[in-house]
């Protein structure tokens, strides 16, 4: 009996999945604040608390926690001098190392020459020597521009005018200025975070009914020690930003993402490898060609410019990464160091390609044999983690790429976690490799196994999501459990299925891919192809309206 009259709206989103239904850590975590959802509570009817402010507010606080990781190393010192007095970073004993406070962000400052005032990059180029171990005085000296792709020069440039912009302003009218290189890395940095709330406003909404699954991204280790190393959380948010699109059934744009993503790192390219392969599974080929034709025309459109006026510095980036050797955190690093093998860079290169072909093939045998065709999410996840496990060059801030991808693919808290953590703490013993032999506080073995570990947890992530592929009936994503319509452990009154975890008998599947747009649902045009089992009922997942404001639902627009 309640002690007030019931409201006369009782509406209530009955397909979101409820954390602390299907899921020991925040249920555990729910005790501190009075326990988890009741069994009979409204879902959706708060105004100002919702989800998506609940999950960028814990991303806010995650990114500040990174920066103030990073602030050691943005402490300056000045020094008095016959020309002035010259104020510079106080990285003495090899501060950066020490205090774990690297990042490639600062350090570019210098190293790509966007401290020279009036340079635009891909057109300044300087003068180093071939031989990086030679004596000054020794060897070949070449040319030498930006080494990054496009975007991602461009963003360097722009932060870097705007820093010299608010010095200069300084220096006239007396405004209130940090140290330019300082200046620069504040002002990139907060770009980086506006793309990371990016990254997990787009992610929770590609989630739908799980937008709670975003709470891990947002609270991730990886993001904590690594937010602000490169400038990785451009491409996060723009293949975030894809995937959110795609799932809006608008393929065309889902490429144009594709290809600003790509002009920032190649890693997004794989996502065109990914819907190919599913699309041509569900016979959907036409949207699929959308996508290629908007992520070719938005990299184009980016690329043209720089290729027509400034050939040498855009060639610059492909020359750097083919003239590179394996980064230590490499599989190439770690074989060529147990048997002692030196790899040639002609051979690095053919058989990282030769990695390249054979996880598309891998990839194109699990599309067209599984029994169901696997979720966008499960397979990009796959693409990319492959990718870095074949790939010449992984360093540590590489596997924020993996971040929101598995929050989509894998809904399994305590793994993820585990993988994220071992992968943060990498970073610790990678500072230790740039230290003096006096300093070092671990040997170099201590790497080594931390990169190993790191390797087979991605590769147990990889099995998972394979395995789920292969037994639908154990992922949560498809089973829908923890729904509010069907009650605390998915099994309630009012269960969609009659049996536990959603799958009555003989039920099958009963939702299929929320991330996959038209492939949501989708009937397989090339079932001769797989190995099927008996057929199973597929549905589309269910779009959840906002009870309140329907305009805000997830199958529109948001605001949130």
């Amino acid at each position: 009996m309640s002690p007030r009259p019931y409201a006369v709206d009782d509406r209530t989103l009955v397909d979101r999945v409820v954390p602390t239904w299907n899921d020991g850590v925040p249920a555990g975590a729910a005790t501190m604040v009075g326990g988890g959802l009741g069994r009979h509570a409204a879902v959706g009817r708060s105004r100002w608390v919702t989800p998506l402010r609940v999950l960028l507010a814990l991303a806010l606080c995650v990114t500040a926690l990174s920066w103030f990781g990073k602030a050691a190393c943005l402490q300056t010192s000045s020094t008095t001098t016959s020309a002035g007095t010259e104020t510079r970073l106080t990285n003495d004993n090899q501060r950066q190392f020490t205090n774990l406070c690297y990042s490639d962000v600062l350090a570019l400052y210098q190293a790509e020459k966007l401290d020279r005032g009036n340079t635009f990059p891909y057109k300044t180029f300087w003068h180093e020597n071939s031989d990086p171990g030679a004596k000054a005085g020794e060897g070949e000296q070449v040319k030498r521009y930006m080494e990054y792709p496009v975007l991602t020069g461009l963003y360097m440039y722009g932060a870097a005018k705007l820093a010299q912009w608010w010095a200069a302003a300084h220096d006239n009218w007396g405004i209130p200025a940090p140290y330019v290189t300082v200046g620069y890395f504040d002002i990139a940095a907060l770009g980086l975070l506006a793309f990371w709330l990016i990254t997990i406003w787009a992610t929770a909404l590609t989630a739908r009914a799980r937008i709670w699954s975003a709470w891990i991204a947002a609270l991730s280790p990886l993001v904590l020690v690594h937010a602000f190393t490169n400038f990785d959380a451009i491409a996060t948010g723009f293949v975030a930003l894809a995937l959110l699109s795609w799932s809006r059934r608008k393929p065309w744009l889902a490429g144009v993402f594709i290809g600003f993503g790509t002009a920032v790192t190649l890693y997004p390219l794989v996502l065109l490898l990914v819907l190919l392969l599913l699309c041509w599974r569900a016979g959907t080929v036409r949207e699929f060609t959308r996508t290629a034709l908007g992520a070719v025309g938005a990299w184009v459109a980016v690329n043209l410019p720089i290729v027509i006026f400034y050939p040498s510095g855009w060639l610059e980036y492909f020359r750097y990464n083919s003239d590179r050797g394996a980064d230590p955190d490499s599989v190439y690093r770690i074989l060529s160091d147990s048997i002692g093998f030196t790899w040639n860079n002609d051979l690095l290169d053919a058989v990282s390609l030769l990695g390249a072909v054979v996880l598309a093939i891998a990839l194109a045998v699990v599309v067209l044999r599984a029994p169901t065709r696997p979720r966008v999410a499960q397979l990009a996840f796959l693409a990319v983690a492959g990718f870095l496990l074949i790939n010449k060059a992984w360093s540590p801030q590489h596997s924020l790429w993996l971040v929101p991808l598995a929050v989509l693919a894998i809904p399994h808290t305590r793994l993820l976690f585990a993988w994220m953590a071992i992968d943060a703490l990498v970073w610790i013993p990678r500072m230790t490799l740039f230290l003096d032999p006096e300093r070092r506080w671990l040997p170099e073995e201590w790497f080594t196994v931390a990169v190993v570990v790191r390797g087979l947890m991605v590769v147990a992530l990889c099995v998972v999501v394979v395995w789920q592929i292969w037994h639908p009936e154990d992922d949560l994503v498809r089973t829908g459990a923890g729904s509010v319509a069907s009650g605390p452990n998915g099994c309630g009154a009012g269960s969609v299925a009659s049996g536990p975890n959603d799958y009555g008998a003989g039920s099958g599947v009963r939702f299929d891919d929320p991330a996959g747009g038209v492939l949501d649902g989708a009937t397989d045009r090339m079932g001769k192809w797989s190995r099927r089992r008996a057929r199973q009922v597929v549905e589309a997942w269910p779009v959840p309206v906002d009870p309140i404001a329907p305009e805000n639902s997830l199958s529109g627009p948001s605001v949130e």
